[in-house]
């Protein structure tokens, strides 16, 4: 049985793709006729998380900010207390919107992925069995 002349069998890596005994793979050939699907919203979202990421930060920080600086100078217990509470919670907000920025990013480049050309891969010819 003849091997596909991209299989790799011996590899080393050269400057065109991986190189083994005479021939050559290369990473991401794609698939001749295949086309990519139009961008939707994943182009959209992924365009716009920038100045989400950005603005959702800023605004809490903000707030921690103004609650900081417009605090009485000699504070009571209580008041140290809610101040302290509230920049905690604001830490969350930003954490929380920090983790769905990474989540919504993650799940627009798989989808930019998911729609691209369709690439080829390794030939694995299948080793012969007794028919017994």
């Amino acid at each position: 049985m003849a091997c596909h002349p991209t299989t790799v069998l011996a590899g080393r890596v050269a400057a065109g793709g991986v190189q083994g005994k005479g021939m050559v793979m290369r990473w991401l050939d794609r698939m001749p006729g295949q086309q990519r699907t139009p961008a939707g919203l994943e182009w959209w979202l992924w365009k716009r998380l920038p100045a989400v990421f950005a603005w959702g930060s800023a605004l809490p920080v903000a707030v921690v900010a103004w609650l900081w600086f417009t605090q009485p100078d000699p504070m009571s217990a209580l008041q140290q207390r809610d101040l302290w509470l509230a920049i905690y919670r604001l830490m969350g907000v930003v954490a929380l919107h920090w983790t769905l920025v990474l989540t919504v990013a993650i799940g627009c480049i798989i989808v930019m992925v998911m729609k691209g050309p369709a690439y080829t891969a390794d030939a694995y010819p299948l080793p012969q069995r007794d028919p017994g």
